[in-house]
């Protein structure tokens, strides 16, 4: 190794040990509203510690509209994405799987956290962003406690 030039930049300060991002899988009933918004803001805020997915335990044909248009609201882009259902992810080993479908989901070697959200499908758009809400604080939190290492 060479010594350093007078004028040469310095170079960048060695990080710390990196860290693996947490595989994580939110799961709602249909993939079409709860977990949608989960995955949105996830992958929005919490790109840094964890790869998201999302997955329904009997996916709907489309995400609801209203998930579409409370998600636009916050500037938060869902294009491309549609509804999966979990058994799509049958070969892929997460670290932690979110279920908010108050059904029973298992996979091996995934930690289950249950968050008790209400399905917002066929209600008024302001129950739609009353869930979002909801979800976003418990995503925030989730955000943290990754960044922490406390999960």
């Amino acid at each position: 190794m060479r010594p350093q030039q007078a004028g040469e930049p310095q170079p960048p300060a060695p990080a710390g040990p990196e860290r693996r991002k947490q595989r994580v899988l939110f799961v709602c009933i249909g993939n079409s509203c709860r977990s949608q918004m989960a995955e949105a803001l996830a992958r929005t805020y919490g790109s840094d510690v964890m790869e998201v997915h999302s997955a329904g335990v009997s996916p709907a044909t489309i995400i609801s509209p209203l998930t579409r248009k409370v998600l636009g609201e916050k500037r938060l882009n869902i294009d491309g994405q549609f509804p999966k259902g979990v058994d799509q992810f049958a070969r892929v080993r997460f670290d932690l799987i979110v279920n908010m479908s108050g059904m029973p989901v298992a996979m091996e070697g995934a930690r289950i956290l249950e968050w008790s959200i209400p399905d917002p499908i066929g209600r008024t758009e302001d129950v739609y962003r009353t869930v979002e809400s909801q979800i976003e604080a418990l995503v925030m939190r989730l955000i943290l406690e990754l960044r922490a290492s406390t999960i």
